[in-house]
């Protein structure tokens, strides 16, 4: 029987994953297909109840379900449990769900893919303190990062955020003024995306061309944020490789196999040129 996946979400209809899917099965030979599926906000509990039934493998979650789904798993991970949120599920032989996170650690690997691992000692700020923040502060530490700060408008927010990690929170305007202590920049926050205002989210002024800053937006691919940097001659790190990542670590999580992320990188950017 042909297997099939899908992503779940309010809305789905932009989604990238299922072109992206799609050609993993084909250039591994998987008979399988991948498809959207629009699941509004308030119905998750309904949409595993009917993936469940109808046999789906495994499917994605994304906004806004990745905390709501929670309660309608029989098992999360350890990451997953500690980031409180969601963006894969895996069904079991035996018919269980199992839900994982494979966005911070998509993140980690889309990083290190660009530098390697010999910034691991430098100190990190993280601009942003919601669920994406979260998930790569987490997925950081885990990984051996040293230490990380998180600034964020709402500076209870990054208090929050920090006392789970061990870290520093830090105002806008502190860090911006502080951001020659820091060897690794990460924009976790919404702006510079297609759909929303453009700029930047911290004063960039005291940047030192040093520091390697990234940002996990991925339309357009190279935001005011990066842009800025790119002109101040800093190293970027784009927010198309965390799409990536996160997608193959669950393609590998369902199938065994481990997508030519490269590969796919270099298609996704024709087909956002075209």
């Amino acid at each position: 029987m042909k297997k099939w996946y899908a992503v779940i979400g309010d809305p789905v209809s932009h989604s990238k994953s299922p072109s992206m899917h799609e050609a993993w099965f084909g250039e591994n030979g998987i008979d399988a297909s991948y498809i959207p599926v629009h699941v509004p906000a308030g119905t998750v509990g309904e949409a595993v109840a009917a993936l469940r039934r109808l046999g789906a493998s495994g499917w994605n979650v994304t906004v806004p379900h990745k905390q709501a789904i929670i309660p309608y798993l029989d098992e999360v991970d350890p990451l997953a449990a500690e980031m409180q949120a969601v963006n894969t599920v895996k069904v079991l032989p035996d018919g269980r769900l199992i839900g994982m996170n494979t966005d911070g650690p998509g993140f980690v690997r889309s990083l290190e893919e660009r530098i390697g691992q010999s910034l691991r000692e430098e100190p990190v700020l993280i601009i942003g303190a919601g669920g994406a923040a979260n998930g790569i502060a987490l997925a950081m530490k885990q990984a051996g990062y040293g230490k990380i700060s998180v600034c964020n408008r709402t500076v209870e927010k990054a208090e929050a955020l920090c006392r789970r990690i061990g870290g520093e929170a830090l105002g806008l305007e502190e860090a911006a003024d502080r951001l020659g202590e820091f060897g690794i920049i990460i924009q976790t926050t919404p702006v510079g995306m297609s759909t929303a205002t453009g700029g930047l989210p911290i004063a960039l002024d005291k940047l030192v061309r040093r520091t390697v800053v990234a940002d996990i937006v991925y339309s357009p691919l190279y935001t005011d944020f990066l842009k800025a940097a790119m002109n101040n001659g800093n190293v970027i790190v784009d927010g198309l490789g965390m799409f990536i990542w996160q997608g193959a670590l669950a393609f590998h999580e369902w199938t065994g196999k481990m997508p030519d992320t490269l590969g796919t990188r270099k298609r996704l950017i024709a087909e956002m040129e075209e």
